[in-house]
């Protein structure tokens, strides 16, 4: 077991104002694998103070400078890039596999996909009217990471908010932080000066309301739930901070008759399983065409239970547990609720899969006929279920599509362009993805309603951390 007692405040390893430790588990044991420090108010000042006397020089230091340090950066990266992804699968249960190809690979990915969108930037712009337009890093920026792709969110947040000339304060999930620490070891040996970044481990009620509420701190940046991302708006009222968020999801997938069936729905349940179900944007609510739909449910089903629950330390396409015992409680009481509300269970249901006891394992689960009252048709589960519906016309399908508190991603399956593009324009989301295509490196992503505001990646989650200032009369 390992202990990590410091946090990385002004370029160097300090301990905590005040000695707190929490465990970290490894999710398939149920075991303790690490402890790390929890942080205070005090940290949080300790570490917003560095910040705050690095910006001046930061924020004036050439443009190239900044991008070279970011190429050193993804450079040792991409060097112990296994010694994330083991990371990553230790402390949160993703089969090493997917750790690979997709939590690890998102922190050089992204930074690649920032690297390239820095070209893109306009630092000054004349106006037709004769006014310039001028762009200048913000500030000070908090940052709050979860733990369910921890990577994706560390890289969305910390790379663009230096490329932007910004100095910033870390805090990630403490289910997860182990990561982290490590991406902060990778940023001391790239060279960033003191102050530049910094990481302070604690709770969201200590450590997210510390910085969320900071007079020094000029924008935060969350990505949560959207019970936390409410929070931190709160806590950031008083002092009018810009407040971007990236927070929860219910996506719709809407299934026509017209697609390939076999191919769309088996993918799009494999794409709900992905990750243990721990994903924000998963496709967790399948609304197919009523011609269909018993065979739908049927594929569905053979999907779910074909698909294997495992070891994450070997090689395999199966999936992981869930990250932690609270989790597992939640997504079983969520589960146990669509058995009381009268879903139809054909695959998976409450409990653990057979002989695996230890850990936190979910089996993966399929409810059919669900209604629009239903939790599971309503509430993000946060696992590897999937809610199914029919519908009979493609008004229906968009209006119960759009029938959420949520607008992060939805999905549709159909071999019709015309229907495709039409019915894209109408869903309310800020992420439609036709016929399993991904989202790509350098894209911006974020949602509608109660999913969040701002964008992450790409361009815009560059300009998130910039202010604009107009010249007059130059």
């Amino acid at each position: 077991m390992s202990h990590h007692p410091y946090f990385y405040i002004d370029g160097a390893w300090v301990p905590p104002v005040v000695p707190e430790t929490a465990p970290v588990e490894n999710p398939a044991t149920g075991e303790e694998i690490a402890t790390i420090s929890l942080g205070s108010a005090a940290d949080v000042d300790k570490a917003v103070a560095a910040a705050v006397a690095a910006f001046p020089k930061w924020s004036a230091t050439p443009l190239a400078e900044r991008r070279a340090l970011v190429e050193a950066f993804l450079a040792i990266y991409e060097k112990r890039f296994e010694e994330m992804a083991q990371t990553i699968t230790s402390e949160l249960g993703a089969p090493i596999t997917m750790s690979r190809e997709q939590q690890a690979d998102t922190g050089s990915g992204h930074t690649r996909g920032f690297l390239e969108a820095l070209d893109d930037v306009f630092w000054e712009e004349k106006l037709t009217n004769g006014d310039t337009l001028t762009r200048e890093p913000i500030g000070v920026v908090g940052l709050i990471t979860p733990w369910n792709w921890p990577m994706n969110q560390i890289s969305l947040k910390v790379i663009p908010a230096v490329l932007a000339g910004c100095t910033c304060v870390l805090k990630p999930s403490e289910v997860t932080p182990l990561n982290a620490l490590l991406w902060a070891d990778m940023m001391h040996e790239a060279g960033f000066p003191p102050g530049v970044f910094n990481l302070v481990n604690g709770t969201g009620p200590e450590v997210g309301a510390a910085l969320s509420g900071h007079p020094d701190i000029a924008m935060m940046s969350f990505t949560g739930s959207t019970r936390a991302g409410t929070a931190v708006t709160v806590d950031a009222a008083p002092t009018v901070k810009r407040v971007t968020l990236e927070l929860g999801g219910k996506s719709p997938n809407i299934v026509f008759a017209d697609c390939d069936l076999e191919e769309r729905v088996r993918g799009s349940v494999l794409e709900v399983m992905n990750n243990t179900g721990q994903s924000c944007d998963a496709p967790t609510r399948m609304l197919v065409e009523r011609p269909v739909y018993d065979r739908a449910v049927e594929i569905a089903a053979e999907t779910a239970l074909a698909t294997e629950v495992g070891d994450p330390t070997q090689e395999g396409s199966h999936i992981g547990p869930l990250v932690s015992g609270l989790q597992w409680d939640r997504v079983q009481a969520l589960i146990e609720a669509g058995v009381r509300e009268g879903a139809r269970v054909v695959a998976g249901g409450p409990g653990k899969p057979e002989g695996m006891n230890a850990g936190h394992w979910a089996r993966p689960t399929i409810f059919a006929d669900c209604t629009v009252d239903m939790r599971v048709w309503r509430e993000e589960i946060f696992g590897p279920v999937l809610s199914m519906m029919p519908f009979d016309t493609e008004e229906e399908a968009i209006a119960l599509a759009n029938d959420t508190d949520y607008g992060l991603a939805a999905y549709l399956q159909t071999g019709d362009a015309a229907r495709a593009r039409r019915v894209m324009r109408q869903l309310k989301a800020g992420n439609v993805h036709l016929n399993g295509a991904g989202v790509a490196y350098g894209s911006p992503f974020g949602g509608y309603k109660r999913s969040g505001s701002g964008r992450e990646g790409g361009l815009p989650g560059l300009e998130d951390f910039l202010e604009i200032k107009m010249l007059h009369g130059v």
